[in-house]
Order: structure tokens, then sequence, then C-alpha cells
């Protein structure tokens, strides 16, 4: 979730016109931490994304229809099929020369 957390709590903020002083002020998450977050080096809680989403004036909503019985028997399917996909073997990593 990580990535998909950072992507939109960045896209909340930008959509907001604020900046990460303000959500941060507005929010009680400090800046050095909501920086953090958007660039995906720290897991928000579900409580912080909800109060940083709110802060931007967005309202998270959970939706309770989720089938769990059904996703946990599709999972061992769905795990079966990425083992299934073809593998590439990667090199070395080559980095480019800094000029």
């Amino acid at each position: 979730m990580s990535r998909l957390s950072s992507d939109l709590l960045r896209s909340a903020r930008r959509a907001s016109g604020f900046t990460q002083q303000e959500v941060a002020r507005r929010s009680g998450v400090p800046q050095s931490v909501l920086s953090a977050y958007e660039r995906g080096r720290r897991q928000p809680s579900f409580t912080a994304v909800a109060r940083i989403l709110e802060a931007c004036g967005f309202r998270l909503a959970v939706r309770a229809d989720l089938d769990v019985a059904r996703a946990g028997a599709l999972l061992p399917q769905l795990l079966g099929l990425t083992d299934a996909l073809p593998k590439r073997r990667r090199g070395e990593l080559t980095y480019p020369r800094l000029t």
C-alpha cells in the first residue's frame, strides 16, 4: 500500500492547493512525516491517511461490501497465476556514466 498511499496523499494535497506545511498544520501530522509519506519512505496508518485526506478537504470512505471468503478463495489462484508467468532473467545492473 505504500505506493498507493503515497500517490493518494500527494494527489489529494496537490488537488487541495495546500502546501505540505499547511496540510501538516491542519492534520496534526509533522511536515517531515507528511513528506516521508508522500515519498513512500514511511507507511502511514489508516488513521493518518484519513486525517491527512480530511485536512485536504476529502473524506475517506471504506467499502464494507468486500466478500472476504471469496477473496480468500481466489488468492491461491491468483498466486498460482503469478508463479506461472514466465520469468525473465535479469543481467547485472549497469549505471550510466556521469559526465
